[in-house]
């Protein structure tokens, strides 16, 4: 295989950190930082959106969002999302990573300033048209997964293209804890503004007028990372694995990571036409489904496994806090003040725990492997999850105590699963489908996203009907909510098993696109744990 490999591949391959490599993980990372921005900010201003559009001032506890309601405004951006990681994976290998990459980011743009200009002065206007932006935004979300990850594992070297693109992923931590501080400053700023009592001594005043500014400046406030990378991600060339293995472009290739590497390569058209001659099955065939068949259900199963866990437990920590007494009880705070609540603890846990975590796993991805990275994380989220939930009662009074325990389930997750959910489908499959089959991956992951996100929203009410939230029925309780999430990522440790290791291997090593077709491909196919050839 060595002597059919592409000379443009191996020098990818082989070539030393250089600035184009952190510019493309600049460029990339910029668009998750605005997916996560976009896709967890919606938690900081839930309750605000319950105070101001569906509050009863005859009720002793303040609005919130009916449970058809909250189920629409937190779900309607990963639907979204989840169309977008299936249309804009198969678009990336149908027409080029780059074709496409802009397209993603101006959708982010546009509909994160629509949100915030949702019109209509009933509740049921505002949240439609809130609704039916987030939707969009999600579909762009959604295009974003596929194609940062591709386009970073194919730009990467083989030596540290874990840590590249983790390091994009890792942006998400950013976008979740520049999200807390925005909402931070500007309910800060409104709170000393405007002055109002809490709900419980004055409830038509407790929410001032000027509320309705927050949240709308909140959502809007994700355009701007979005719009400042925009035109880099138009300078950026196609990949060399695109243009050379799918569009069989070596010449082009070969110009434009000259031009990226400084340095001259030679076109090997006649090796393009060997590599493609020899792998040419597409998705639905037997012999994918005998190659990576098992990867793909490995890698679409943990990704919806993991997401259940992360995102009920990311939309939904001010349910928890309040649970346990870390948050005072919303009749005794204004609706501003709320917010600056929700978005001081929010960002607490991104900064002691969710970042963390990323940054772990760029450091030591491609030393100790995507394969055990996942299956600690999966053991540790578990034992944790576990660890909060059995004793639940004791920790009701040391609130100290499980705020640490609980940033520990995001520090393993993110120097976990979640990481390398994201980073092995970018690697394991062929380049002609690398894409797609990443966006199905990232599809089932948002899949279990709308069940963690819509299924804690009912379970953790109160098993007594006297204290769940208005129009609620009672749920399971926050305890055996956590012990059903500790339960998932249990499961989440046997379905790593189908998932193979990429440390230190090409691309073409892993998927064999470069391989003569010869009667080598069954003995490497039997020789090999990684990826079948």
């Amino acid at each position: 295989m060595a002597n059919n490999q592409l000379g443009v591949l191996n020098a990818l391959d082989a070539a030393k950190t250089q600035w184009y490599h952190f510019t493309a993980i600049v460029i990339a990372g910029m668009g998750f930082f605005t997916d996560a921005y976009d896709l967890f900010g919606i938690s900081l201003i839930t309750k605000l959106l319950g105070r101001i559009y569906y509050t009863n001032e005859n009720h002793p506890k303040p609005g919130t969002l009916p449970p058809n309601v909250a189920a629409a405004v937190n779900g309607t951006a990963f639907v979204g999302t989840l169309a977008g990681q299936l249309f804009f994976g198969w678009l990336g290998d149908k027409l080029g990573r780059k074709r496409v990459y802009g397209l993603t980011l101006m959708l982010m743009v546009v509909c994160s300033i629509a949100s915030g200009l949702s019109f209509g002065k009933s509740p049921a206007g505002v949240i439609t048209t809130l609704c039916f932006f987030r939707f969009w935004l999600g579909f762009g979300i959604g295009g974003d997964y596929p194609l940062s990850a591709t386009i970073m594992s194919e730009y990467a070297n083989k030596k540290t293209r874990g840590a590249f693109i983790a390091a994009v992923f890792a942006m998400q931590g950013f976008g979740i804890l520049t999200g807390g501080i925005v909402a931070l400053i500007v309910s800060a700023s409104f709170d000393h503004a405007y002055k109002a009592p809490p709900y419980s001594v004055n409830r038509k005043d407790s929410t001032a007028p000027e509320a309705d500014y927050i949240w709308r400046i909140i959502l809007m406030f994700g355009a701007v990372p979005a719009l400042l990378t925009y035109y880099w991600r138009m300078k950026m060339p196609e990949t060399a694995r695109y243009t050379a293995l799918v569009a069989r472009n070596a010449k082009q290739a070969a110009s434009d990571m000259s031009k990226v590497l400084q340095v001259e390569l030679e076109a090997e058209e006649e090796k393009v036409e060997t590599a493609s001659s020899s792998n040419s099955f597409g998705l639905f065939t037997k012999e994918f489904a005998r190659r990576h068949g098992l990867h793909l259900l490995g890698t679409s199963v943990c990704w919806f496994l993991l997401d259940i866990a992360y995102y009920s437990n990311n939309l939904f920590q001010k349910d928890i806090f309040t649970a346990i007494g870390w948050l005072p009880k919303a009749e005794t705070m204004n609706a501003i003040h709320e917010v600056y609540r929700v978005a001081a603890s929010q960002s607490l846990i991104a900064l002691c725990g969710t970042i963390p975590g990323y940054w772990f796993t760029v450091a030591l991805i491609d030393y100790i492997g995507r394969f055990t990275i996942q299956l600690m994380g999966f053991f540790f989220m578990t034992v944790f999850m576990f660890a909060l939930a059995i004793p639940y009662h004791h920790w009701l009074s040391n609130n100290a105590g499980f705020l640490i325990m609980y940033s520990l389930t995001f520090f393993f997750a993110n120097f976990g699963p979640n990481a390398t959910t994201f980073v092995v489908p970018a690697e394991i499959f062929p380049a002609r489908l690398r894409s797609t089959c990443h966006g199905i991956s990232a599809a089932a992951g948002k899949l279990g996203a709308i069940v963690g996100a819509l299924g804690f929203l009912y379970a953790a009410q109160s098993t007594n009907p006297a204290e769940t939230d208005q129009g609620y029925p009672p749920g399971i309780g926050v305890k055996n909510t956590l012990l059903v999430l500790g339960s998932i990522n249990c499961l989440g440790i046997f379905f790593t098993l189908l998932v193979p290791e990429s440390k230190g291997k090409s691309l073409e090593e892993l998927t064999g696109e470069n391989e003569e077709a010869d009667g080598n491909d069954k003995q490497q196919a039997s020789s090999t744990q990684t990826l079948p050839v």
